[in-house]
């Protein structure tokens, strides 16, 4: 597979992986080069990196908690001082290794010491892989409110080597999978026809498929690097599913949703809405619906959820004076930006998703 050039960093993939990295770290004097996992990817990722990694110099590991509700400023305020207790300075390099967790929290921490070090991503889950691995969006969560503090700022190289994945339990493959439907929904029919016999594809199907996402992210974040227009269509699904997302989180009573089981409730919710305001084959909505609850439970959302959960719209990144903002669709690769909805349409699509 050949490398991706996106937003002046480097994209890699599996066995170009480590003589890339490897070379990149030889030909750069970095003073010292920190390694962030967490809990997992300490036990279970980072032996295979280090076997692999060619590198004389002093190396120092930094393990954060795994999970989502560790996506927070406390926990860039504690590694951000082991870094500065370890002697990092501006010349020192930061390798993240893991789930978009580590990454997006690793960016925004080497983004921020010392005005900013060079860093690296090793997205470690099929999520990260085809989602946090471009576009430099780094940041953390605010409370339970998802990616409200950060900054765009590309990483040196970014390594995606699906050894990794044989490390992950079957439901952070399938939210991973949500990413990848979500930009066949946003491509068009030629990706989106790829995904319609899921037990039917390959690991070597994956390895591809993968690599088009990466491409058709790319290919958006390109045209458009700070999200002031078309880059928003990559938010399909997101206005409502980080809504459902956070909710979730947030309330004792309610197992937490992986963010790849609530985005496919935002796209089923959107797909509706669509269907409404912008003309969306009623057809196409049923079947994809279908496809999705084949493979993704149905989770059971009471009607004293919906308005908890509307009234964290307003917390969405993509509004603007006032108004929550839309990514919806008029066909499959036909997407519509900054689409206004009435409350009582987000409600019966609530009703559509549960029925």
């Amino acid at each position: 597979m050949d490398s991706i050039t996106a937003n002046n960093g480097l994209i890699h993939f599996n066995k170009k992986c480590f003589p890339e990295l490897n070379a990149h770290i030889n030909t750069n004097n970095f003073s010292k080069v920190f390694i962030l996992v967490d809990t997992n990817t300490n036990v279970h990722c980072l032996p295979y990196f280090l076997s692999h990694f060619e590198y004389n110099g002093e190396i120092e590991i930094i393990e954060i908690e795994a999970g989502e509700v560790y996506k927070t400023i406390n926990t860039c305020v504690e590694v951000w001082n082991t870094l500065s207790d370890l002697d990092g300075d501006r010349k020192s390099l930061l390798i993240n290794i893991g789930g978009g967790v580590v990454t997006d929290l690793g960016g925004f921490v080497a983004s921020t010491f010392k005005r900013g070090i060079a860093y690296i991503n090793i997205p470690t889950s099929l999520l990260a892989m085809v989602d946090a691995s471009v576009g430099g969006k780094t940041g953390v969560d605010l409370g339970t409110l998802k990616n409200q503090i950060g900054v765009i700022n590309t990483p040196d190289i970014v390594l995606i080597d699906t050894v990794y994945l044989n490390t992950l339990p079957k439901e952070q493959m399938r939210s991973g999978l949500a990413e990848m439907l979500k930009h066949g929904l946003i491509s068009g029919e030629h990706y989106w026809s790829k995904f319609t016999n899921f037990p039917e594809l390959t690991l070597a199907d994956l390895d591809e498929l993968i690599y088009e996402s990466v491409l058709i992210k790319k290919d958006v974040v390109d045209k458009d690097p700070f999200e002031n227009g078309i880059r928003k269509i990559l938010n399909f699904g997101h206005t409502l599913g980080h809504a459902i997302e956070s909710y979730y989180l947030s309330n004792p009573k309610k197992e937490d949703l992986l963010h790849g089981e609530a985005i496919i409730i935002g796209m089923i919710l959107a797909l509706y809405i669509s269907k409404e305001l912008t003309g969306f084959p009623n057809d196409k909505a049923e079947n994809i619906k279908m496809l999705f609850k084949k493979y993704y439970s149905t989770v059971l959302i009471e009607e004293s959820d919906y308005q908890p959960i509307i009234e964290l719209l307003k917390y969405d990144k993509k509004n603007s004076h006032g108004n929550i903002n839309f990514v919806l669709l008029e066909d499959i690769g036909k997407t519509k930006i900054d689409c206004l909805v009435e409350e009582e349409l987000i409600v019966a699509a609530f009703n559509y998703y549960l029925k």
